[in-house]
């Protein structure tokens, strides 16, 4: 057994340098919900870090996608934990520090996709940390403390500043990552005052500096959700719903924005498609985060950001959506929820001759959500570096393509994971997990993954396939589709 000790008290971990379930900050339950991190309580004796704490409250997965995409759940309060991998307790190794995905909704540091293993045996000490999510984490009325689950992850962040030496870390080297939700926290984070001189370089996975929404639609969702409960506007009365039924109105919630994601009924969230997200509040985050970006905010971060080619087909093939699209259907959707005009479609239907209208439409899903927000933001933060992921998933007979959260084993190099084999299929390029994981952990140990920075004209970009390569340039007719 391996002992740390952290400001709080002495841990006990694995022999192989691994601590689970750490906690960072006290339960968010009682009188402590909907207010901000406060320290965890110390303690004296060892405590057992050899297993994954408990993850914030959700529901779990159902259907052909929650397949693919597991859920690991463990029930309990202290769910404000981290886990930590390490190379070597006395060493000085660059940090890491992985923000996962899920909606604001879902997920947690727990997947087993996530183990730090081989970040550690590559020199990193790797950290996964839990946030509250759903309402807990992100409902707001305009009074009060807003965006907690940001606030529990700048808590994570300081306890990482605070304590990681001890686990052969270097505070001075840290790198946040994320991916989904998990990189619009860390773009968020970026642009957050709060947060200033916690990390120094940042990765975003598949979610960019646009995914923010105003006080009036939090508001606006806030009474959404008020009505689905049947009680008063206010976070004491939602406090007071039984947690069951809070996170099936939450799914409840989500469902219809999807169904019907107009500006007139949902405000910003029909642009998000996320009802419960960062909160531009004025203070915390004292403007959208792509707009602090372009002014200069977090201009000392080395930061690389990047998509996957075929983000939307996750969300569209295995959910039948997109079997369900016709040529009337595309264009309504283009022009409707992702703003692109009717030439704006022609093009990206010439460019794929051989798809289908629910092909065309992921295209533009993923364009319109994930690659356009990405490209914007590494023109608005000078020396970003961008990649794309366009490995192609063969789940669902190769129509998965290379869909959203597909880059994650090639990240961490867990191509073994079983959890994620229904996606990997039987035999995954592990020299493609080689390339991608290394350029990763090069970015963390020195600020460069192993290409050039994004730059006008030239818009160079990092391009992981089975033959992989530097692109210029990519897709500049589709680009210019988009409004700047």
């Amino acid at each position: 057994m391996a002992l740390a000790d952290t400001r709080y008290g002495p841990v006990l971990g694995t022999d192989a340098l691994v601590f689970k379930g750490i906690p960072y900050a006290a339960p968010p339950v009682g009188p402590d919900r909907f207010r901000p991190p406060r320290p965890p309580e110390p303690w004296s004796a060892p405590l057992n870090a050899t297993a994954y704490g408990p993850t914030a409250p959700q529901t779990g997965t159902v259907g052909a996608l929650g397949e693919l995409v597991p859920r690991t759940i463990v029930p309990g309060d202290n769910y404000l934990n981290l886990n930590v991998w390490s190379p070597d307790l006395d060493g000085n190794a660059p940090v890491m520090v992985f923000v996962h995905g899920g909606s604001f909704t879902s997920g947690s540091g727990a997947l087993s996709v996530y183990d730090g293993s081989r970040f550690a045996r590559d020199g990193v000490v790797l950290v996964t940390i839990n946030y509250r999510l759903g309402a807990d984490g992100f409902l707001w009325f305009g009074d009060g403390t807003p965006n907690l689950g940001l606030l529990d992850q700048i808590a994570a962040l300081t306890w990482v500043r605070d304590n990681i030496a001890a686990f052969g870390g270097d505070p001075g080297n840290v790198t946040v990552f994320g991916e989904s939700a998990g990189a619009m926290s860390v773009c968020t984070l970026l642009a957050m005052p709060a947060a200033a001189g916690l990390f120094h370089r940042a990765i975003a996975e598949s979610g960019a500096a646009h995914n923010t929404i105003g006080v009036a639609t939090a508001q606006l969702v806030g009474e959404r959700l008020a009505a689905l409960l049947g009680t008063a506007p206010t976070r004491e009365a939602i406090a007071r719903v039984p947690l069951q039924r809070l996170l099936t109105a939450q799914d409840q919630l989500g469902r219809q924005v999807m169904g019907k994601a107009r500006a007139k009924v949902w405000g910003e969230v029909a642009r998000t498609l996320l009802p419960f997200s960062p909160v531009v509040d004025g203070e915390l985050l004292p403007a959208p985060p792509i707009d602090r970006l372009r002014a200069g905010a977090a201009a000392d971060v080395d930061l690389m950001v990047g998509t996957n080619s075929e983000e939307a087909r996750l969300f569209l093939i295995p959910t039948g959506v997109a079997a369900r699209i016709n040529t009337p259907l595309l264009y309504a959707a283009a022009g409707t929820r992702f703003g692109l005009s009717m030439n704006g479609v022609r093009r990206y239907r010439a460019n794929r001759p051989d798809a289908t209208p629910g092909e065309v439409l992921a295209a533009i899903m993923t364009d319109s959500y994930y690659r356009i927000p990405a490209i914007r933001l590494a023109e608005a933060h000078s020396g970003t570096y961008l990649y794309e992921f366009g490995w192609r998933s063969p789940a669902c007979n190769g129509t998965l393509g290379a869909c959203h959260v597909i880059e994650l084993p090639f990240v961490f190099d867990n191509l073994d994971d079983p959890s994620i084999a229904p996606m990997l299929g039987r035999r995954p390029p592990q020299h493609l997990a080689d390339l991608v994981h290394r350029a990763w952990v090069d970015f963390a140990k020195t600020g460069d993954p192993g290409w050039p920075a994004y730059t006008r004209p030239e818009r160079l970009s990092r391009h992981f396939a089975s033959a992989s390569g530097i692109t210029t340039n990519d897709r500049p007719d589709e680009r210019l589709s988009w409004p700047h």
